[in-house]
């Protein structure tokens, strides 16, 4: 494979903005037909070197060569145009348009009189479509897809056209299995192809499945490229963080208070049946699951974003009625939800308002904000979780993924709530800041908070959990201690294989 001809590469790649250098000479290739893995912790230039690839930034130095030809990318479109083609981790798509439109969008077909072709338009979107074998259509409306077959409708996009090299930024952040390994095939039928694909995700599992090579970036600059069959997760980590990291189960022992949150026969329709479980003080208590197994449903239910059919919830034993966010933040329950940047943060808007958006109403004096009240509560949690940021005047949207993160747990936390329900805590996050994702929950397990995280990795519920929910279709199928518990037996309780419920 060492012998080919790149169909990509950048050379010295430099990009400066005010006060950061994001990339400091980096340099790379990508082969026909190899999976070329780009790994680094958020804000290392992972980003910013794909903006440079795709021409939405000019880099200060350094060139892109496509096929041997040097070249400069005026843009996405150009990009394409060139034959690179990027399958961006954010969703671009407009959500009133149908699949099709999505798909060939500034690039419909026409008939006579500049009119388009739908039916033209129609059968080339179907046969990418049953390529992928989705269950939508060409005429489906994007706005009317779940968030995982949207991201099918961007993987389609990179099928219209022949593409030199393809560039996935984390495309399976929101898929399911099963589209998984339809995606995997989608790859391996680029690769077939001569198309070489250079691919951006956190999952480790993943890049030792599917990929040839892996480059790694920390802090702006290159720190190598390894053979994926010459290293291991270990050894890429050191890539990336310089440390090492620890990735055993938890063992942590501290003491735990009352109860502070019970559900008892909790039903949401056919979203999820008959749930019974109790969170203490000072507990961290895993939901774990496959996806359609309830566990966000619940979430929302206890957050007042659903309404229950049946059940009982009590918060320091006393039963309690929560028809609203309002109501659950009342009742001291936050929600830091899977979707940061959809449902917890403006990106628009700097730190500090995001920090202290859900009591903006407590944080008034006369007519006007009290801004000295807010930034106190902004420095308070930026100390308290480590945020990195320059100042609170800081833009959220341009902050890396774990700092992200962070801002939405020290919102919920400058509430003051008794129980804490974190969704997917390290989603599209690097393996350094889920270390330190992993560490702030048992903090404020220690500290006496209640708990509950949802997860769909079986490594991070092993390892920040005190009690684990195994669930399925709905149901709660077994509750493990965190002595118990083992890989085998809590996939066999999300499979479905239901054994007795250990209290």
């Amino acid at each position: 494979m060492t012998a080919q001809t790149p169909v990509l590469r950048l050379e010295n790649i430099v990009k400066t903005f005010p006060g950061v250098r994001a990339l400091d000479g980096v340099s790379l290739s990508v082969l026909p037909g190899e999976v070329h893995a780009l790994m680094g912790e958020n804000g290392a230039g992972k980003s910013t070197l794909m903006k440079v690839l795709g021409g939405i930034y000019q880099p200060d130095n350094g060139q892109i060569i496509v096929d041997e030809q040097p070249t400069v990318m005026s843009g996405p479109l150009d990009a394409k145009a060139k034959g690179i083609v990027f399958i961006h981790q954010e969703l671009s798509l407009a959500e009133e348009l149908s699949v099709a439109e999505n798909i060939y969008l500034g690039e419909l077909p026409r008939k006579r009189f500049g009119l388009v072709d739908w039916a033209e338009l129609e059968a080339k979107t179907n046969a990418i479509l049953e390529k992928l074998k989705v269950g939508f259509g060409a005429k489906s409306r994007v706005g009317d897809l779940s968030i995982a077959n949207q991201q099918m409708v961007e993987i389609a996009r990179a099928l219209t056209v022949e593409a030199k090299a393809v560039i996935f930024d984390e495309p399976t952040a929101s898929l399911t299995d099963a589209e998984k390994v339809v995606l995997f095939e989608v790859i391996s039928d680029l690769q077939a192809q001569g198309v070489g694909i250079a691919y951006i995700s956190h999952r480790m599992e993943e890049i030792f499945k599917i990929t040839d090579r892996i480059s790694v970036l920390r802090d702006g600059q290159y720190q190598g490229t390894v053979d994926t069959t010459d290293t291991d997760e270990e050894g890429v980590t050191q890539m990336m963080i310089g440390r090492k990291l620890d990735l055993s189960r938890n063992e942590s022992h501290h003491q735990l208070g009352d109860v502070a949150l019970e559900v008892r026969g909790l039903s949401c329709g056919d979203l999820y049946t008959d749930v019974s479980f109790q969170v203490r003080s000072g507990e961290v208590v895993g939901f774990y699951g496959l996806v359609g197994a309830g566990r966000t449903e619940i979430a929302e239910t206890l957050f007042g974003l659903r309404d229950p059919s049946a059940g009982t919830i009590l918060l320091d034993g006393q039963r309690v009625s929560i028809n609203s966010p309002y109501d659950a933040i009342e009742r001291g329950i936050s929600l830091v939800p899977e979707d940061r940047k959809g449902q917890g943060l403006v990106l628009g808007m700097n730190c500090r308002d995001n920090m202290t958006l859900p009591q903006i109403g407590d944080l008034t004096a006369g007519p006007f904000l009290a801004e000295g009240s807010e930034i106190a509560i902004f420095d308070q949690y930026r100390d308290r979780l480590d945020i990195r940021t320059p100042s609170w005047k800081q833009i959220v949207g341009n902050l890396s993924g774990g700092n992200q993160q962070k801002i939405v747990i020290g919102k919920w936390l400058s509430m003051h709530p008794n129980v804490l329900i974190v969704d997917e805590p390290t989603r599209g996050i690097d393996v350094g800041s889920k270390a330190e994702i992993h560490n702030l929950i048992r903090e404020l397990a220690a500290q006496g908070y209640a708990v509950i995280v949802i997860s769909s990795e079986m490594p991070e519920v092993l390892h920040v959990s005190d009690r684990i929910v195994a669930m399925y279709s709905g149901r709660i199928m077994r509750t493990f201690t965190s002595e118990e518990v083992t890989e085998d037996n809590l996939i066999q309780a999300i499979s479905g294989l239901r054994t007795d419920r250990v209290a």
